[in-house]
Formats: C-alpha cells, sequence, structure tokens
C-alpha cells in the first residue's frame, strides 16, 4: 500500500463526488470518462486543465506525449482528444492502469499506450525524446528532483521540450534544470502548475 501512495499521482480529496473525468474539448468533447477509486486519486480539474490546454495550444498538435503518473489520464485523454499524435501513459497501480486501458479502448485512442509500472524505474531506462512531458507526481514524496535528472539523463526531451509540472503550492520554486524557462505559472488552492520551455544544453 505505501508504494502504490507513493507513485500514483492526481491525489483526490476524501470529499470525491465523481467518478469520472471530462474531456473539455476536441475530438472527444463532453465525453465522461470512469476513474477507478484508487486511494489518493486526484484527477486535474477542470479549471486547471482548460488553462493549462490553452497553454499548450500551440505545441500539441501532432505531440508525442509522455504522462508521468499518469493515474485518471485526465491530461492524457485531453492531450489525444485535441490531437497529440501519441501519449504514453505511466501509472502503477494495477487496477488504475486497467481502468485507464478500458478507456483507451472505449473511445479508440489507437494512438496510445499504458505501462502498468512505476515512473522512475520506467525512466531509469535509456529514452525516446518526447515533445510535451506531463509530471504530476503524488505530493509530499519528493519525487521531483529525481524526475527532472532522469528525464535530462536518459534522453527523454526533445531538444525544445515542453514540461508541464503540477505540485503542491508549499514547495514554492523548484530546482529545475538550467536550460528549462518556465513560461507560465499559476495557482489554484494548494496546488501551483507551471509550464517549462527546454533548450538544448
Amino acid at each position: 500500500m505505501t508504494r502504490r501512495r507513493q507513485q500514483t499521482g492526481r491525489n483526490m480529496p476524501n470529499n470525491r463526488r465523481e467518478g469520472f473525468v471530462r474531456i473539455i474539448s476536441g475530438r472527444w468533447r463532453g465525453r465522461k470518462l470512469p476513474v477507478h477509486d484508487v486511494e489518493g486519486l486526484r484527477p486535474t480539474t477542470d479549471r486547471v486543465k482548460e488553462t493549462v490546454f490553452n497553454w499548450l495550444a500551440q505545441d500539441l498538435f501532432e505531440a508525442n506525449c509522455l504522462d508521468l503518473f499518469t493515474g485518471s489520464g485526465s491530461l492524457s485523454f485531453e492531450a489525444l482528444s485535441r490531437g497529440a499524435s501519441h501519449v504514453t501513459m505511466l501509472e502503477l497501480d494495477k487496477k488504475a492502469a486497467e481502468q485507464l486501458e478500458k478507456n483507451r479502448t472505449m473511445i479508440g485512442a489507437d494512438n496510445a499506450k499504458v505501462h502498468n509500472t512505476d515512473s522512475l524505474a520506467f525512466l531509469k531506462q535509456p529514452g525516446t525524446p518526447f515533445d510535451i512531458v506531463f509530471i504530476d507526481p503524488p505530493f509530499r514524496k519528493k519525487l521531483l528532483p529525481e524526475v527532472f535528472d532522469l528525464l535530462e539523463q536518459n534522453n527523454w526531451l526533445a531538444p525544445n521540450a515542453v514540461i508541464y509540472i503540477e505540485a503542491e503550492k508549499e514547495l514554492g520554486e523548484l530546482d529545475t534544470p538550467a536550460h528549462w524557462h518556465m513560461n507560465k505559472e499559476k495557482a489554484a488552492g494548494q496546488v501551483c502548475y507551471r509550464l517549462f520551455e527546454r533548450e538544448e544544453a
């Protein structure tokens, strides 16, 4: 149980009222996708998601995306709906990963791949560069520094990759690589979300 809570992303509040995520725009606009009830799961809210995808509007079409700590798949399926060429989803919890696969099949997202795996273990392999990376790890587990290092060390980022990071506001300024430049930043409640653009080191 401890391992699962450490690695499952999108931590959902205890007063959760809905068992689904909604696709806001694009090919599958309005579709509601079931979410497996995993302890600690928190889908990115519609308000935050709409802001994020407005930020990504110029970068998303035909982009190859990596979603770490996928959780509910809220960001992955939104990206696919809006024209991403492919999304790779990483989720450690078996039931959550099975639900992601069911949702992928249900909407016919053939350009997505679900991996039931630990995101950090996956990143320790030699990588293939991605255009967009979504990073929304479970809060207060201090996972971000290792994620940043592994993305850079193992060739997971395209030269001008765009990186979205959602983290607890209390962390303050993030210690990202020097050649990651923050373009956007907003906060909602206790969450801070940021968009970085990478320049080739």
